[in-house]
C-alpha cells in the first residue's frame, strides 16, 4: 500500500476534526491512527501530533473546523478574528490552504492577504471564522506545510 502524503493526512485530520463524537467519527478516527501505527515511526513528536489528530474536537472547534473545510474546498477566502500568543486580537482576510496538526495543536494554513505571506494559525487561538463571497487563488498544500520538512 502507497503512503499516504503530508497533503492527504491533513485533508483526513481535517474531515476528521469537523466529525464530532458519533459512532463513524470514532471508527474513521480508529483508521487513521492504524493507518499511522503502520508506518512504524517511533517519535515523540509524532506520538504528540497522532494523539491529537485521533482526540475529538469539541462543538466550537468543530464548527470552526467545518466553516474551514467548505471554505477550502470552494476556495473561498475566510475572515479571522484571531488573538496571538500576546494576547493581541487582529481581524485577517485569509486564502485557506489546509488544516494540519502538530504536536498537541490543530493549526490552520493559509495565504494571509495581511501580511501576504504564508502564514499558519493555532485553532485554540481563533475567535471566530466567517465565511466571505470572495474567491480564493488556488494554492497547492504542497509547500505550504510548515512542518513536513524538506522533500528528498
Amino acid at each position: 500500500m502507497e503512503t499516504l502524503t503530508a497533503a492527504e493526512f491533513a485533508a483526513l485530520a481535517l474531515s476528521l476534526a469537523h466529525l464530532g463524537t458519533g459512532p463513524q467519527a470514532t471508527t474513521a478516527r480508529r483508521v487513521l491512527r492504524r493507518l499511522i501505527d503502520d508506518l512504524h515511526l517511533d517519535d515523540e513528536r509524532v506520538t504528540a501530533t497522532v494523539a491529537t489528530l485521533t482526540r475529538p474536537q469539541d462543538a466550537e472547534t468543530a464548527g470552526r473546523a467545518r466553516v474551514l473545510a467548505e471554505a477550502i474546498t470552494a476556495r473561498q477566502v475566510v475572515r479571522l478574528h484571531y488573538q496571538d500568543a500576546t494576547g493581541t486580537v487582529s481581524v485577517r482576510d485569509v486564502e485557506p490552504v489546509t488544516c494540519l496538526v502538530y504536536r498537541d495543536h490543530w493549526y490552520l494554513v493559509t495565504w494571509c492577504r495581511l501580511r501576504r505571506g504564508v502564514r499558519a494559525f493555532r485553532f485554540d487561538r481563533l475567535l471566530a471564522v466567517e465565511p466571505t463571497a470572495i474567491r480564493a487563488r488556488r494554492h497547492s498544500p504542497d509547500g505550504f506545510l510548515p512542518f513536513q520538512g524538506k522533500a528528498a
